[in-house]
């Protein structure tokens, strides 16, 4: 892969060393260190891969990483946000969707169709930013072409003498003269009309203005009778094929200028991209930088039984296996391999463990992490740590009802408290406990929000054990409220 191409779209790999990775993973996730260790290596590793001789650079693979923790204690928030640091295209897939060939269900190579969509996605958003401000020019043109069209009279009137204007002496003559003056002052008052609708729409003093205008017509839904019987993925696939083939249909459709401008400026981009280059791209970006995460990989961990569901279990494994080690796998866009794809599999693994997976399927994730159970301390950091806490969300929330939101110390140790007895009273759901906590606490405040403008609301140890101490002393009513 030449080093030059990836940036020319903005795409490269993270600079960021391994402490500073691990230092922007902590603004988002709460402990957890050996997990994020282990991805900020992986992340690293690519930017030094790239630095490798090309011919040793094939053959350095990515190690796999297989994170064991229950639900809730921040897997898939680690593997999203590493991906959002190293500007990498990233799907996040359950395990349990994916049946053996031959089983209803879709098959594993589609996870990689999905990741390259993704990156097409991307690259093409980011190929957009590149060509806004030229999109943008153009767009304002077409627009002032249908705010004010231009005069017919700008071309000097014909003589009947010569047919050409001029005279019998090869003169003008004073008809045409007249004319060619009328055009040109027409012209003038054209052009100074439209510098000043320009500058009005600069301003955004048109914006609300109603204008025709003719734009690409949605496109039908070609081949859409065979996705039954072809299966739901070659079905989208033919469809896809075909709605490309067919000519661009387009409809006149009145909409307010500020809404045209952004219709003319999408399509003014589309004129500008190279679909080619992006689509070459979007796949070297793929292979490369691409990330999957693989959740909930634990419930096709087979137990050793030869018959009923875990057969169909086994056969997943078996069919993520070659694409885990390195595959090429044939997409819309063209081939694309897996070997340097980094995959992150993630399970609890309560009611089986890792080496109840295929051998050679262990053997394709080399690095494992275990995250660990959430305790008090970690449920109070997380209400208020994180850049986006769950306690900034629900003050920015009532903010705009003009209620101020605030919470005492103390209310949040309780709020910690109840948040961990409910997880071991009833299922422990990590992390995800506390949205459950604090939508019930807040309840009646976020009800009566509208009527409460300009109040200030103070939430304190009391008022917390009032609303959620009666739920969680009564055990069977805690199972279904909390």
């Amino acid at each position: 892969m030449p080093d030059e191409q990836l940036p020319v779209l903005g795409v490269n790999p993270s600079e960021l060393t391994p402490k500073e990775i691990v230092a922007e993973l902590d603004r988002y996730i709460v402990g957890q260190q050996s997990a994020k260790k282990a991805v900020a290596i992986a992340l690293r590793n690519r930017w030094r891969r790239r630095k490798l001789d090309p011919a040793m650079r094939e053959d350095v693979a990515p190690k796999n990483i297989l994170m064991i923790g229950p639900t809730g204690v921040g897997k898939t928030e680690i593997a999203r946000r590493l991906a959002a640091l190293s500007g990498a295209p990233f799907i996040k897939i359950e395990a349990t969707r994916y049946t053996e060939i031959g089983y209803h269900g879709r098959d594993v190579e589609s996870m990689i169709r999905d990741l390259v969509k993704a990156s097409i996605n991307m690259v093409q958003s980011r190929a957009r930013e590149g060509v806004r401000a030229k999109a943008a020019e153009a767009a304002e043109e077409r627009l002032l072409d249908v705010l004010l069209p231009a005069p017919s009279a700008y071309a000097p009137s014909v003589s009947s003498s010569s047919g050409m204007g001029f005279g019998s002496a090869g003169a003008p003559s004073g008809n045409s003269a007249q004319g060619a003056k009328d055009a040109s002052g027409s012209a003038e008052l054209h052009e100074k009309t439209r510098e000043k609708l320009r500058q009005k729409l600069k301003d955004g003093a048109l914006d609300g203005r109603e204008v025709e205008l003719e734009v690409a017509a949605p496109g039908e839904a070609v081949g859409g009778i065979f996705a039954p019987a072809m299966g739901e993925e070659l079905g989208m696939e033919l469809q896809d094929a075909l709605s490309r083939m067919m000519p661009k249909k387009t409809k006149r459709r009145k909409m307010t200028v500020a809404e045209a401008r952004r219709a003319l400026e999408a399509e003014e981009a589309e004129k500008l991209i190279d679909q080619e280059t992006v689509t070459r791209q979007a796949l070297e970006v793929a292979e490369n930088l691409g990330i999957v995460f693989i959740d909930e990989i634990d419930k096709v961990a087979g137990s050793g039984r030869e018959q009923g569901p875990d057969v169909s279990r086994e056969g997943v494994q078996r069919d993520l296996l070659p694409i885990v080690e390195g595959a090429s796998v044939n997409t819309r866009w063209g081939i694309v391999k897996t070997d340097h794809m980094l995959f992150i599999a993630a399970g609890a693994f309560h009611t089986s463990k890792p080496s109840d997976l295929l051998p050679e399927l262990q053997g394709r994730f080399p690095i494992r992490v275990e995250l660990n159970d959430l305790t008090e301390d970690d449920f109070k950091r997380i209400l208020t740590a994180p850049k986006n806490a769950i306690v900034k969300q629900y003050q920015a929330l009532l903010a705009t009802e003009g209620v101020t939101l605030d919470f005492t110390d103390d209310a949040l140790a309780e709020l910690a408290s109840f948040a961990a007895r409910a997880n071991r009273v009833s299922q422990n759901i990590g992390a995800r406990r506390l949205h459950t906590v604090i939508e019930r606490l807040l309840e009646e405040v976020s009800f009566n929000a509208a009527e409460m403008k300009g109040k200030k609301v103070t939430v304190d140890a009391k008022m917390v054990k009032e609303r959620l101490l009666p739920i969680l002393e009564d055990e069977d009513l805690a199972r279904y409220i909390l």
